[in-house]
């Protein structure tokens, strides 16, 4: 194979890495450090370090949260009631143990002292006939389906060397079914008995190699898998299972850098593959694990050697050639570091080292995604309808079932999984009617959209386009012409009074388009529309940045080739005069809310991971009666911290620019808090609660609204599937569940909101986590899927309220684009859109 042209990857000769020695036993990743502050748990079962951790995965630390607790009206029941019964089938299934069934757990101590978790297991399983076959053991903590005879046991055993060892297995904790060990033990044990059915881990899931999906044309391979979770739900414990795919790329990193060596000049080639592969994850497919590139280290290459556990040295050709295996042919590419995020008690193992050769590029680029025929192959073997999802998800039931070794361990420590999924009733709360100008329209729940119902009816406010400006550049006069017209052909019938533009055409360069804004904006321009050629990101950035920091005023970019076909022109057109109307201050429909004096706030966060920047949070928060006037600011925090630390000053403009207009303050407060990852509730309900009221007693010792705090979670597994003459479909919009799949310690719901063409609809979960309001459920759940409505991007439903994809929204442009935060000025208006 050649290598790279004038040695591009790595031109130095093979030299010591500057790699910190903690890669030293394996730069795959996988060796164990021996000292005693270094003992790691290794993979497998034994990640069962639950003495001081907790567990590994970041859900089970919410587990403890009981939020219920604190929100008085809740304590007796949290359903509703209202809406017509629905029969629905999940995606979950019971786990029952035996009668009587318990865990005992014992903590194992050595005399002298043994480091290495190898030679404790092996010295404690030295007595199996005491201990049975049927154990679970982390190197200090023994877990048993059987008590010992007595509380203390004493035993010896013989190393190799002829040293003898006391073991003492000491009774520390006989836990009931429902313990949160319990619950983490047995994820752990459902980890083993997917191992023992061949099915690899990547990441949370588990995949099945054996059984890949070929995509050719474009390159790609799927592993089929499953997400697994088993918790304790309303009635039971059961596992919660789904469908999912690992999208892989047949290209590896070294194939990536050969290919944009090509495409850019040579002096930008190592920040450009910086740029495009810092962040992404890769597989070796010679264990089948997945890491994340942190950094290329150009000074280091496959012959530089590194100094195993045992102190000699080895090349990684030699390494990997011996381990795994694996023949290196190009000898001067760089090597890969990847910084390893796990915390295994106190210790930080090191970076991981990682030839590009073995690495093969995981997920869909943004190039990939935007390829429609692409992603439409790929929706075929993903997006699964639910008929076909449903037979997926009993597959994997079934295989434990039929396998001898999988229902032996299960046997053996007294569980067993129902052989059906959990069926029960659900509710279905009716549609909203959607009021525009005096009209009140009606629309077909199913498809949850009134695109067409409400075509060429009158806005309920309509801002005037009196001086506005269109930029384009010369040979995309026609389209901006064009796009001109159709705009007065459709703005009449939604009460828009619209001038013809200022027409302004500039050089196809970013600082051509900036003076020209610099040179033509007025204290009179109501919005500034740009026709751009491409999608180039920095000339959006920079137009969007100057406009929302330096010079605010609402723009439109809009590009060209979206324009471009003459049977979308006129329904763009109509988006476009929607969504400029939105920016510069306008209304287009509304729902009815009962509710009086309440604003409802949305919070969401983007980490801009790539860049290192810092993250923002969104927030946006009702200023009228009607919810059809926003107030949207955002708060710019330091990298990777999800929590809001400027909520503070967001809430109290708020709440004054809500003064102005409505000459009093709101009576209640519901925040929807989008946003929020696995194992972060705590620090929510500690932190950020407390903040809120907080501000709310700054605003005056008389002022006490009643507050709610919704936490809104979009990634979760649960699926939903309507009953429909003996075949299922996806339940319908409005369908409301608060039974059997929630959380008895939560005050918690899932609502199914929007429709989809493909695939199965996947529901939201609301988790109402402070609640002084006394609002019934019922009520709670309705004006949350009333908010659906009232995003103004979308004529029909979405999947969340519309302050949470607002604040998206925002964080979203000010992540990607401004980089800071935009002028207050344009607070009043949905500027993002």
């Amino acid at each position: 194979q050649q290598t790279l042209p004038s040695q591009p990857p790595g031109r130095r000769q093979p030299q010591q890495p500057h790699v910190p020695p903690s890669v030293s036993e394996e730069p795959g990743g996988r060796g164990r450090q021996r000292g005693l502050q270094r003992l790691q748990i290794s993979a497998g079962f034994q990640e069962l370090s639950l003495a001081d951790r907790g567990g590994r995965r970041r859900d089970f630390h919410d587990l403890g949260v009981n939020t219920r607790q604190a929100i008085e009206h809740v304590q007796e029941s949290k359903t509703g009631s209202s809406g017509i019964m629905i029969k629905l089938t999940t995606n979950y299934f019971r786990l029952t143990s035996r009668p009587q069934w318990a865990l005992y757990q014992y903590h194992v101590g050595y005399s002298p002292e043994m480091e290495a978790r190898r030679l404790r297991s092996a010295l404690l399983f030295q007595h199996e006939q005491l201990i049975g076959k049927t154990h679970a053991f982390d190197g200090s903590i023994l877990f048993l389906p059987k008590k010992l005879g007595n509380k203390v046991t004493e035993v010896f055993s013989r190393t190799r060397n002829g040293e003898d060892v006391k073991i003492t297995i000491t009774l520390t904790n006989e836990l009931p079914p429902t313990s949160p060990t319990c619950l983490q033990f047995y994820n752990i044990i459902f980890r083993r008995l997917l191992k023992m059915l061949n099915l690899q881990q990547i990441g949370r899931n588990y995949y099945n190699p054996s059984d890949p999906i070929s995509i050719p044309n474009h390159r790609l391979m799927v592993w089929p898998g499953f997400t697994s979770s088993i918790l304790q739900y309303e009635e039971s414990i059961m596992l919660c299972t789904d469908v999912s795919h690992k999208v892989l790329r047949s290209e590896t990193v070294l194939d990536f850098m050969y290919s944009l060596y090509y495409q850019v000049e040579e002096q930008r080639f190592r920040d450009a593959c910086a740029k495009e592969l810092i962040g992404l994850i890769v597989l070796t497919k010679y264990n089948n694990r997945t890491y994340r590139v942190d950094d290329i280290d150009w000074d280091a290459n496959p012959q530089c050697t590194f100094k195993k556990a045992d102190g000699s040295e080895i090349s990684y050709v030699d390494y990997y050639k011996r381990q795994y295996n694996q023949e290196i042919t190009d000898l001067n590419q760089p090597v890969l570091i990847s910084q390893s995020r796990r915390k295994r008690g106190s210790m930080m193992p090191g970076p991981v080292v990682l030839i590009p050769e073995l690495c093969f590029l995981t997920g869909l680029t943004e190039k990939m995604r935007n390829d429609f025929n692409m992603m439409k192959d790929l929706a075929v073997h993903t997006r699964l309808p639910p008929e076909q999802r449903q037979r997926e998800i009993g597959r994997l039931i079934d295989y434990i079932r039929k396998d001898d070794n999988v229902q032996k361990e299960l046997r053996d420590w007294g569980l067993s999984f129902d052989s059906n999924l959990l069926s029960f009733t659900g509710r279905v709360v009716q549609g909203e009617k959607i009021l525009q100008s005096g009209n009140v329209f009606d629309y077909n729940p199913q498809f949850a959209d009134w695109s067409k119902e409400t075509r060429g009816a009158p806005l309920i406010c309509a801002k005037p386009l009196d001086n506005w400006l269109l930029i384009y550049t010369r040979r995309n006069y026609d389209i901006a012409n064009t796009l001109l017209q159709n705009l007065f052909k459709v703005t009449p019938s939604m009460g828009i009074r619209m001038n013809k533009a200022t027409m302004i055409e500039v050089d196809d360069r970013t600082e051509a388009y900036l003076r020209v804004l610099q040179q033509s904006i007025t204290p009179d321009t109501n919005i500034a529309v740009c026709v751009l050629s491409s999608s180039r990101k920095d000339k959006y950035d920079a137009i969007k940045k100057y406009l929302c920091t330096d010079c605010p005023i609402p723009s439109q970019c809009v590009i060209a080739r979206s324009l471009s076909k003459p049977q979308t022109a006129m329904a763009i057109a109509t988006k476009i005069a929607l969504q400029m109307n939105c920016k510069m201050g306008g209304e287009l429909w509304s729902v009815e809310i009962p509710l009086k004096q309440v604003m409802v706030v949305g919070i969401d966060c983007y980490h801009d991971t790539l860049s290192g920047k810092q993250s923002i949070a969104g927030f946006v928060a009702s200023l009228n009666q009607t919810m059809t006037r926003w107030f949207s600011r955002c708060a710019v925090q330091s990298r990777g911290q999800e929590l809001v630390d400027g909520l503070k000053a967001c809430l109290q403009t708020a709440l004054r620019d809500w003064y102005k207009w409505n000459k009093y303050l709101p009576s209640r407060i519901i925040v929807y808090r989008d946003g929020v990852g696995d194992g972060q509730l705590n620090t929510l309900v500690n932190y950020e609660v407390p903040q809120f009221l907080d501000c709310l007693k700054s605003v005056g010792k008389d002022y006490n609204p009643r507050l709610t705090v919704i936490v809104v979670k979009k990634r979760v597994n649960t699926r939903f599937f309507a009953q429909s003459g003996g075949a299922l479909k996806n339940p319908p919009p409005g369908t409301v569940v608060d039974v059997e799949v929630t959380r008895p310690e939560w005050y918690d719901f899932f609502i199914v909101s929007q429709a989809v063409r493909n695939g199965c609809v996947a529901p939201t979960h609301y988790n109402v986590i402070y609640d002084t309001s006394k609002l019934k459920p019922d009520h709670i759940q309705r004006l949350t899927y009333k908010l659906c409505h009232m995003y103004y991007n979308w004529s029909g439903v979405i999947r969340v309220p519309a302050p949470c994809q607002y604040a998206h929204k925002l964080a979203f442009l000010v992540g990607q684009s401004v980089h800071r935060e935009p002028n207050l000025l344009l607070s009043d208006r949905l500027y993002y859109l």
